[in-house]
């Protein structure tokens, strides 16, 4: 960006195709709070930002915005909750993980007949001992119109458990811990968090990250001792530098606690014995620009997967007595050009790797002794293997999950030693049969000639003579692996002869971290490009009707449904987007909002002439323009801490202003939540059928249901 460059805020209000009632009232001009360059930047909707979400014409305008959308869809009530009741009816009422041994007892999540939040439990001695409740999710959310348990963690002695929770979305935990003998919640409640927690071995020590009240930032690791006032808890490390986010956490072998600070480019690991919480922190290999590590710890060495001259990562490891220099690391699995280390496991007799090859997801087992590597098997043509939960070390028993878009998650136990396989848990789909579907994966040429992978699903009786609608799917940013997976919501569109197609875009980590540099930062356009370009590819496949094309991101993936909107509005018959980060360039001048200064990275800082000249390219806010846009429907949370509701409703309003067509333009705002949407197993799926009815209205006369 222009150095000294200031936003202004002009009182404007949006025009509406049907106005919500009532009218949101005239603003005051408002002054964008940065320094820059010379020059106006003119931001006619910047009114609609509140960061308290308590000014009354700003929750006028959204709750207005929420009328029109009723108004928009009553007459797609029926398919809602008919879409609602055909993804719910295949949700197994009494569903219950595999459990997990950890120490002496088989942990287990479980939903009670029909109910929005999950049990915790578990089983000590053997797996087929009398259950002892942890976690009361059901009683615990009684009362709020949000709830969330996020992270917990047992104690040592397996008496007490630490568990945070969230009552208003914005991802702000306060930890509790409770006896579990008397079922009583301790007096301590650890606020402001964003749920890490570690105990000590005296179990009566908890080491947590505090978040910064303003940014939301993870700044501060602090000790809290049970009984003691948490506002006199000392800090035992604080991060100076914003651009890195905090953990953390015991190793998985119970030895160390371990903080972890991570940036986009770099990292840092320091850590005390689990034993000695007063003791100082050490650093395992200190910070340098674009090193990243992370490690465990196994039988007096630390393993460290690392990008140290290895794009892709590689894997070494260190005694205990030679840690603080990483030029004392001994390598063990060498970075590949065709292949990314995405994490590691230990066993106390075998290296296990998840990495990415070929753009899919695999798991990979290396002895300690004789070095020889082999991968797990996966009887699929495009899926993706994940290490499961492993919480013991001493075993030869290794838990994995495989999944694909047609394929529910399945939970795998192997043991190394002879290769014996069980199943130990598929996720249940009531009335779903997998022999009907299908799922391939194609490869695009885009325009500048790289090979993006596309995953398929369909019905085997779909038809491949470009009539099928099709729903497309990216996300495209931070280096994520956006892998295939399945969702009980694809069925109602298989069925109704939908084709689902996820894109696997630059900008992700499907293809090694030279794929994600490929799209990011100054290379960002690509990740659209791609997208639209698979799109053209699908359609001249006869995948897809040209006219039928559907698509979907959220958060960073509503930058790409931005972008493409102004891009190739032409190639799609809607878009649905959720929590959808639009405003790119005036987020990333304004380091107050959370997230933004830990990004630059990512995006670039826009007070350098040249990522700011990129960023303004591309926001989509900015790139609103007179030209007829496909339907859309975007959704957002009013207690969203990372991409704020005002992203999304300053994006619906220009476009509002804008566009020339006459196609729906819908926004709705959930008042009670934040980032990841409302709360409850079921609940949730009420807004996959909001959007899927969205898309089957737009397709009246071309949709019906398939017999199964």
């Amino acid at each position: 960006m222009l150095a000294g460059f200031v936003l202004v805020g002009c009182a404007m209000q949006p025009r509406e195709p049907v106005a919500p009632a009532p009218q949101p009232p005239i603003a005051a001009v408002h002054a964008y709070p940065v320094s820059a360059p010379s020059g106006t930047r003119i931001d006619n909707y910047y009114w609609l930002r509140d960061d308290t979400r308590t000014r009354p014409e700003v929750l006028n305008y959204l709750k207005a915005e929420n009328a029109y959308y009723a108004q928009m869809t009553a007459h797609t009530q029926a398919q809602q909750e008919t879409l609602y009741r055909e993804i719910t009816a295949r949700l197994a009422p009494d569903d219950a993980s595999a459990p997990a041994k950890y120490r002496h007892c088989w942990y287990q999540t479980r939903y009670a007949q029909a109910a929005e939040y999950a049990v915790y439990s578990r089983r000590c001695g053997n797996p087929d001992a009398r259950e002892e409740m942890l976690l009361d999710g059901p009683a615990l959310a009684k009362g709020h119109s949000f709830f969330q348990i996020g992270q917990y963690e047992i104690s040592p002695n397996e008496k007490l458990i630490a568990y945070a929770e969230d009552a208003a979305g914005r991802q702000q935990f306060t930890i509790r811990v409770k006896d579990l003998a008397s079922g009583k919640l301790l007096p301590d409640a650890l606020a402001n968090t964003p749920g890490a927690v570690a105990w000590a071995d005296d179990n009566h020590t908890l080491f947590y990250v505090e978040n910064d009240p303003v940014t939301l930032l993870t700044v501060r690791v602090k000790k809290h001792v049970l009984g003691s006032d948490p506002k006199r808890d000392p800090v035992v490390y604080e991060e100076r530098d914003h651009s890195y986010y905090l953990d953390v956490a015991r190793t998985g072998d119970d030895k160390f606690i371990a903080i972890a600070s991570q940036s986009t480019l770099s990292s840092e690991v320091r850590f005390i014995p689990a034993s000695q919480p007063k003791a100082r922190f050490k650093v395992l290999a200190p910070r340098e620009h674009d090193f990243k590590y992370d490690a465990e710890h196994i039988d007096r060495r630390w393993v460290v997967r690392t990008n140290w001259q290895a794009k892709n990562y590689r894997v070494m490891q260190v005694d205990d007595a030679q840690v603080g220099d990483k030029k004392r690391w001994h390598e063990i699995v060498a970075a590949r050009n065709d292949a990314t280390v995405d994490r590691i496991a230990l066993f106390r007799n075998y290296l296990v790797v998840g990495e990415h090859s070929d753009g899919l997801a695999r798991v990979r087992i290396k002895p300690w002794r004789d070095g020889a590597t082999r991968l797990v098997e996966v009887d699929e043509a495009d899926y993706a293997a994940t290490i499961g939960d492993n919480r013991e070390v001493d075993t030869d028993m290794l838990r994995y999950e495989v999944a694909s878009l047609v394929t529910p998650k399945t939970v795998y136990d192997l043991d190394m030693r002879s290769g014996k396989r069980e199943e130990r848990k598929r996720e249940a789909v009531v009335g779903y049969d997998r022999a009907n579907y299908a799922t391939e994966r194609v490869w695009v040429v885009a325009r500048d000639g790289t090979k993006v992978p596309v995953s398929l699903a369909y019905r085997k009786d779909t038809r491949r003579d470009g009539s099928a609608p099709m729903l497309q799917i990216g996300y495209g940013a931070y280096g994520a692996q956006y892998d295939p997976h399945f969702s009980p919501g694809y069925v109602s569109l298989l069925d109704r002869g939908f084709v689902v197609a996820l894109a696997h875009i630059r900008g992700g980590g499907e293809l090694g971290r030279a794929w994600y540099e490929d799209g990011k930062l100054l290379k960002k356009k690509n990740t659209f490009t791609d997208f639209i370009d698979a799109t053209e590819y699908l359609v001249a496949q006869k995948v897809a009707a040209k006219d039928k094309v559907f698509a979907f991101g959220r958060s960073a993936g509503g930058l790409l449904m931005g972008a493409i909107a102004n891009m190739a509005p032409q190639d799609y018959r809607g878009i649905f987007t959720q929590v959808p980060f639009v405003d790119a360039v005036t987020t990333m001048l304004d380091d107050s909002i959370p997230l933004t200064t830990n990004e630059f990275d990512e995006w670039g800082n826009p007070q350098d002439t040249k990522f700011y000249e990129t960023m303004l390219a591309y926001s989509p806010y900015d790139n609103v323009k007179a030209q007829a846009y496909p339907a859309m429907f975007v959704s957002t949370g009013l207690n969203d801490s990372q991409v704020q509701y005002y992203e999304p409703a300053k994006w619906v309003a220009k476009l509002r202003a804008t566009k020339t067509d006459s196609n729906p333009l819908l926004f709705k705002i959930n008042m009670e939540a934040g980032h990841g949407g409302v709360s409850g197993r079921y609940a949730h799926w009420r807004e996959t059928a909001e959007a899927y009815a969205f898309m089957l209205d737009q397709l009246p006369r071309v949709v019906s249901t398939k017999k199964k």
